[in-house]
């Protein structure tokens, strides 16, 4: 293992991302926040999710988590793309990295980046609303495996695709479907049964609603079920990560 060629690769997408900060960090903490003032105002006194829980407080996890796992998925793939495109690609294939080296420095980069903004949402989310903090670990936990799962699927993406039209795609079509019918807003239990039963097909739902019970010690499924879920997406997209990095697809000829 060539942990040092894997540290470098890390903190080259590490300052990739902090060199354009305004856009890659501060707009999506702006969105977020933007969509709990929204949200919070029209919707707080009028839903009670939880017993003795403000819907705005409710809605905070769920927000932290979608900007968590939303901007993982955009640091890879957008990087990934960016050099495909540009052609550049070929200065992170050329040196000896094997596929484990370049999966960890990529997918560990967008991780920093979904925690950097996740955690800038919550610092400006609690001068609006006071929100509990039941297990600190649990959070941690989701927030690292949310934001690890959706590196690896960022990743996949800015292989497979060609284009920078193919990532929106991709993200519009998958990414922001999946996370808004996730129960960011909501709890699924306050669905009719077809799409109660559905939800729980949607990996994205274990994500937010893991995480959420970190905070309130409360959630729609077991924890327990909700790691589980999570741990197992992120061993399937870690090996699909590994097994495509090395066929070399779209790569090698990029």
């Amino acid at each position: 293992m060539n942990w040092t060629g894997c540290f470098t690769l890390f903190s080259k997408e590490i300052a990739r991302f902090v060199k354009v900060w305004l856009q890659t960090v501060v707009a999506p903490v702006v969105t977020a926040i933007l969509y709990l003032i929204v949200f919070g105002h029209v919707l707080e006194g009028r839903v009670e999710v939880f017993p003795g829980v403000s819907y705005a407080a409710f809605l905070i996890p769920g927000l932290l988590m979608m900007t968590v796992i939303q901007n993982a998925f955009a640091n890879t793939s957008s990087s990934i793309i960016q050099s495909k495109v540009m052609g550049s690609i070929v200065f992170v294939l050329l040196p000896p990295f094997s596929e484990l080296e370049f999966f960890l420095a990529y997918v560990a980069a967008a991780v920093v980046r979904g925690l950097a903004v996740g955690f800038g949402v919550f610092l400006l989310a609690v001068f609006y609303v006071k929100v509990p903090i039941d297990n600190i670990f649990i959070i941690l936990a989701f927030a690292i495996l949310g934001s690890y799962v959706l590196g690896a699927l960022g990743m996949i993406a800015g292989i497979w695709a060609e284009k920078f039209d193919q990532i929106a795609a991709f993200q519009s079509f998958l990414i922001v479907p999946l996370t808004f019918l996730s129960g960011v807003f909501y709890s699924i239990k306050s669905l009719p049964p077809f799409w109660y039963e559905l939800s729980k097909w949607n990996p994205f739902f274990y994500m937010i609603d893991g995480f959420r019970y970190g905070f309130f010690g409360q959630s729609d499924q077991p924890v327990e079920t909700s790691f589980m879920a999570m741990l197992a997406a992120a061993i399937v997209l870690t090996v699909a990560c590994l097994l495509v990095l090395r066929s070399g697809y779209k790569l090698r000829d990029a």
